[in-house]
């Protein structure tokens, strides 16, 4: 962005300016600042640098041009305000520089507290007028004023310089060591201004500097700090993992500083206004007294409930349920409350609408339509299908031969089993082999996210339910047992210890974020109440759990709300029979060469072997009878609901055994003098067959024109049945998808086949029988309107779409090298995974168009591994599809998924 562009742009707001629907400018924290502010809640002073200086900053490497000057007008006003100079020798100012995304990043990028205090600075503060009871004779405080100059130092020399964390944690450890005590408590003035001069000395060593005395200098580094944690390493992960657009940016806040460390009657804590595990309404959260509040967070000291609060300062916890209540009310959702306690004063810090667990949201969702502060509209669009996919998850089926060794919080539910790790690097290494791992620390934090993602559970022996490890493992779906403070944890041995029994690294622990209970060994696990539900075993109405409750009345609406239909991709009546419990409403794909497969291989190998007509079409009329036993379970299972039956689609050599086995078989018999006659042939018929791509090569409609016969053995199995079963009282509504098409010829050529074998079997049954096509091949989509002409329906076959429009081999390249891509921003998400809006997509949108212009009834669904994505259903909802199709397990998750489009289509038509 050009200088000039940026002179008059204004960069700076006062928390007064502001409010919570600014979030774009002034990020969450900002907005939800001034949103308090506005409210008359007790916020300190200050403001929010936006979010398009920071996108300024990046783009440029330097501060926009007036941001300067800005800031400076503003710190002005706020020393105004404060009554007090940034640090001022006598009685300073100090200021927090957090920042603040306008999504919740927990603990991905930098804050800096203190910042105002030098070797001066720290002597008036220690001699304020306001120092604590019980301070030294001249009023002050010492020991406060140097430990809140370690902790500049500290933060300062990692965030801002690059100065390495364990540099000063470990002369910490020392300081504590050489005091005999494991707490930073213990450590008097004197401990703390010689650790201020170690601190000194390391931040010189590393950086080649002194510390910076100037705290306009201190203030613009770390702002600047704070503009470069976007593009840190944990923070592009992190927005990765969640989906978080890249180029956003964060607001930076500069707040006066409020002191929760000024002695027991100060504190910090965090709360939120319901219980962020379960939904369930109470008091919830963690407070420290005598603490920062990175303190509380970090989860370096074990907090106490907050309840405990009202024990210790109950004029202060009065005021501050009062204010919680005010904001649930204001935003009609749970608040998550970051607030300071300085010497009796309750001072607000932070609101934001809370993350919680899949089981909270549902629960959450249905309290506040009970209580009147949302409808079942908004309800639906606060809870999403990868929640729904959470709650289905097993959990641990426990008996009593499992015995806890642990309990310790509760704070991200799931039945998690694993081998334990002691670090994120192991993490990763070993889910990158395959196995499952569970992570245990003392506590994580922001270096450790690589590894919390790898692994299936986290596990630390410190903290609360507003921890690091807890907040981030709430936001990622991941279960986490935090403060589990029985476990000796011994990062350098890679063992822990509990129970006088020691765990290795390897062994296997299993832990329940909902329970927080820790056990040794692999627990077994059963099915959650929400799949019991699903499965019709557990009635809604007649249960005493809640949650189930909450799933069940969210879902209906959804049913009530969506326009699209779900189907499911089913290939045996087991899986039809699941997914119809599952709400499924027809089979959108059937996969005819699953049932090649098996015993009846050697009727392929005849099939593929014979010689002549008559030798081919005994093969054929083998294969008949079986596969029209398949299709009438099938049709009984989903009586009177539609079934798209895929004619067969792979090349018929991949029902062979592979080349080289055969090659080295014949080889062996041969060897031994045995009769190979059976198998040179099939080595034969492999090397006449064989193809260096055969997934673009003699397969799906080629294979049908090819092979004489083949397609019409299995529509007369398929319409057969369809009559069958409607004779026998049931209802049939078979849809022949023809795969592979990319040439309308093709698919003419085969319709008029087909329907000649129609007419002949269906009589005066009544059955009707529709004949429609794969969309796959990019020429398919961009010949729609043509394809339309010889089509009754189009099904999208996102998964070779995807391959071939991004020419990608889905068997290859995920493991070769998307790895990468996504680790340079190529991908946000697998194409595979969630379907490429901008290209894929779009072949798809041209499809729809032009296939509905040729035929207004054209009916349109999708059967890839998209069907089932939450992203994805959205866009085939926006795009017109009539269906999507999905996995059995899927169907739920698409149903909610079909429904929250359709609200939020409305929600944004009527805004």
């Amino acid at each position: 962005m050009a200088a000039q562009e940026t002179v008059d742009h204004k960069y700076v707001y006062d928390f007064a300016e502001g409010n919570k629907d600014q979030k774009d400018l002034l990020g969450g924290k900002g907005a939800n600042l001034a949103e308090m502010t506005n409210l008359g809640l007790p916020v300190p002073p200050g403001f929010t640098i936006t979010t398009t200086a920071c996108q300024a900053y990046l783009a440029t490497g330097k501060e926009p041009a007036g941001l300067a000057d800005q800031i400076s007008s503003h710190l002005d006003a706020l020393e105004r305000a404060m009554g007090r100079t940034l640090g001022d020798p006598v009685d300073p100012l100090l200021v927090s520089v957090r920042s603040g995304a306008k999504f919740s990043m927990p603990g991905m990028m930098e804050t800096v507290l203190n910042v105002g205090l030098n070797d001066r600075s720290v002597v008036g503060l220690a001699r304020q007028a306001h120092g604590p009871a019980g301070a030294d004779s001249s009023g002050g405080n010492e020991r406060f004023a140097w430990d809140s100059y370690r902790r500049l130092i500290q933060m300062f020399g990692k965030t801002v310089c690059d100065v390495p964390g364990e540099d000063f944690e470990h002369a910490l450890d020392d300081a504590k060591r050489a005091k005999g005590s494991d707490l930073d408590l213990d450590l008097d003035a004197d401990d703390l201004r010689a650790l201020v001069a170690t601190f000194k000395e390391i931040f010189h060593r590393h950086t080649g500097r002194e510390f910076p005395q100037e705290p306009r200098e201190q203030l613009d580094l770390a702002i600047r700090a704070v503009f470069e944690s976007w593009n840190a390493e944990r923070a592009v992960i992190y927005r990765r993992q969640e989906r978080l657009p890249a180029e956003a940016g964060t607001a930076v806040n500069v707040v006066a500083m409020v002191f929760g460390n000024l002695g027991a009657d100060s504190g910090t804590g965090v709360a939120f206004t319901r219980d962020p595990a379960s939904g369930a309404q109470g008091i919830y959260g963690d407070y420290l007294a005598n603490a920062q509040g990175e303190d509380v967070v970090s989860g370096i000291r074990n907090t106490v409930p907050l309840q405990e609060l009202e024990r210790i300062d109950r004029r202060s916890y009065n005021e501050l349920l009062d204010y919680m209540a005010r904001l649930e009310r204001h935003y009609k959702d749970l608040c998550d409350i970051e607030f300071t306690i300085e010497r009796g004063k309750l001072w607000m810090l932070q609101t934001r609408v809370g993350k919680r667990t899949a089981a909270a949201a549902f629960n959450i969702a249905g309290q506040l339509v009970d209580e009147g502060l949302i409808d079942l509209d908004e309800a639906l669009h606060r809870v999403n299908g990868a929640q729904l996919a959470q709650l289905m998850f097993p959990r641990f089926k426990l008996d009593h031969e499992f015995q806890p060794v642990a309990k310790g919080i509760g704070a991200s539910p799931g039945a998690a089993v694993g081998k334990v790790v002691f670090t994120s690097a192991r993490a990763v290494e070993l889910a990158g082999q395959g196995e499952a791992v569970i992570l245990v620390r003392r506590e994580t934090n922001p270096d450790d996210l690589n590894g919390m993602i790898a692994a299936q559970g986290i596990l630390t022996s410190r903290g609360g339910k507003t921890s690091h490890a807890a907040v981030v493992a709430r936001g990622m779906g991941k279960t986490c047992v935090s403060g589990a403070d029985d476990l000796e944890v011994d990062i350098p041995g890679k063992r822990f210890t509990v129970a006088g029994k020691t765990v290795r690294e390897g062994d296997v622990v299993s832990i329940d974020g909902t329970t927080g209970k820790v056990y040794l060994g692999e627990v077994p696990v059963m099915p959650s109440e929400v799949v019991q539900y699903f499965e019709g075993t557990l009635d809604p109405e007649r249960t005493d759990d809640a949650l189930v409750r909450a799933v069940h009345r969210i879902m209906t609406h959804a049913d009530a709300r969506r326009r699209l239909a779900v189907r499911t991709n089913a290939d045996t009546k087991a899986d039809a029979a699941r997914a119809r419990r599952f709400g499924a409403q027809g089979i959108g794909l059937c996969r005819t060469e699953h049932m090649f497969l098996g015993d009846r291989r050697e009727l392929v190998e005849r099939l593929i072997l014979a010689s002549t007509d008559a030798d081919r079409e005994q093969a054929l009329a083998a294969l008949l009878p079986l596969q029209r036993a398949d299709f009438i379970e099938i049709f009984r299972e989903m009586n009177g609901l539609p079934v798209t039956v895929r004619l067969i689609d792979p090349p018929l050599h991949e029902f062979l055994p592979p080349l080289e086995q055969l090659a080295v078989d014949v080889a062996v018999a041969q060897e031994r003098g045995e009769d190979a006659a059976r198998e040179e042939a099939l080595l034969a018929a492999v090397r006449r067959m064989h193809e260096e791509n055969p997934m673009l090569g003699l397969r799906g409609v080629r294979l049908g024109l090819v092979i004489p016969g083949l397609f019409a053995m299995q529509v007369r199995a398929i319409t057969e049945a369809a009559v069958s079963v409607t004779e026998s009282g049931g209802s049939a509504f078979p849809e022949i998808m023809v795969p592979l098409v990319g040439a309308v010829q093709e698919l003419e050529t085969v319709r008029t086949e087909t329907e000649k074998i129609i007419a002949e079997v269906v009589g005066g049954s009544g059955v009707e029988v529709l004949i429609g096509t794969m969309i796959e091949v990019p020429r398919a989509a961009l010949t729609a309107g043509q394809i339309a002409e010889a089509a009754q329906f189009f099904s999208f076959g996102t998964n070779d779409l995807t391959q071939m429009a991004w020419g990608f081999s889905r068997d290859d390249v995920e493991g070769a090298f998307f790895w990468r891509y996504l680790e340079l921003g190529i991908f946000g998400i697998s194409p595979f995974e969630s379907i490429d809006r901008d290209g894929v997509g779009r072949l798809v949108r041209i499809a729809a168009k032009e296939g509905r212009a040729a035929r207004s009834e054209l009916k349109l669904g999708v059967c890839g591994e998209h069907g089932g994505d939450p992203d994805s259903v959205h866009f085939f909802h926006e795009v017109g599809l009539d269906y999507v199709s999905c996995s059995p397990f899927r169907v739920p998750v698409a149903r909610l998924e079909a429904g929250r489009a359709a609200v939020e289509t409305v929600g944004s038509d009527s805004r």
